[in-house]
């Protein structure tokens, strides 16, 4: 019975929600793209002529929004689920965290890659520290990859919650990049522990 109140009173909230009205008016999948767009504009990842990679894409706002901002780039993204087609996106059905994923993901593009965008996160048990934890390791790989697959102006941005790992991650990144960003964008909810790390060239 409770778990049913808190489902409806997300509901009613999500319908409330500005951002999700805005992004239905504007024909995003979802709320998320006005993230990565705050986060643009204040950091301006998102060039032109780029190798881009968008891990946890589904439902597919941020490809959108790349596709969109970034002309002439090769952009690919990966969820476990399926995407509809976005104009310039190749998709990839599978998960990130294999080897053999992440093997057609780098001969995809055939040079070092430019921009990695993370929005990954795992499904919510109700726990905030577990989430937060689960979610911080979802972070810690993805930047892993980024260090070994990113050329040496490249661009790693993902998302992060408060919680555990969060010192953690943010002092491996200080170590791996020359700039280290962390930054809640306006459209995030206010509720939310969640954060984004933007981090810039290699050291």
């Amino acid at each position: 019975m409770k778990k049913n109140k808190i489902s409806k009173n997300w509901i009613n909230k999500h319908r409330r929600d500005i951002y999700v009205r805005k992004s239905k008016i504007e024909g995003y999948r979802s709320r998320a793209i006005y993230k990565l767009k705050e986060i643009d504009q204040k950091f301006k990842i998102i060039l032109n002529g780029i190798n881009i990679i968008d891990l946890g894409s589904a439902p597919g706002s941020w490809s959108q929004y790349l596709s969109e901002k970034s002309k002439n780039s090769k952009i690919l993204s990966i969820d476990l689920k399926e995407v509809t087609k976005i104009d310039n996106v190749h998709h990839l059905i599978g998960n990130f965290m294999e080897e053999k994923n992440q093997s057609i993901m780098i001969n995809f593009f055939g040079n070092k890659i430019d921009l990695v965008v993370s929005d990954m996160a795992v499904n919510t048990t109700g726990n905030k520290n577990l989430d937060a934890i689960s979610t911080g390791e979802l972070s810690m790989s993805a930047m892993d990859f980024s260090i070994k697959n990113l050329n040496k102006n490249g661009c790693f941005l993902s998302k992060l919650f408060m919680g555990s790992t969060f010192n953690e991650i943010v002092e491996k990144a200080k170590k791996n990049f020359k700039e280290v960003k962390i930054f809640k964008p306006p459209s995030s909810r206010k509720d939310s522990k969640e954060n984004f790390i933007i981090c810039k060239k290699i050291r």
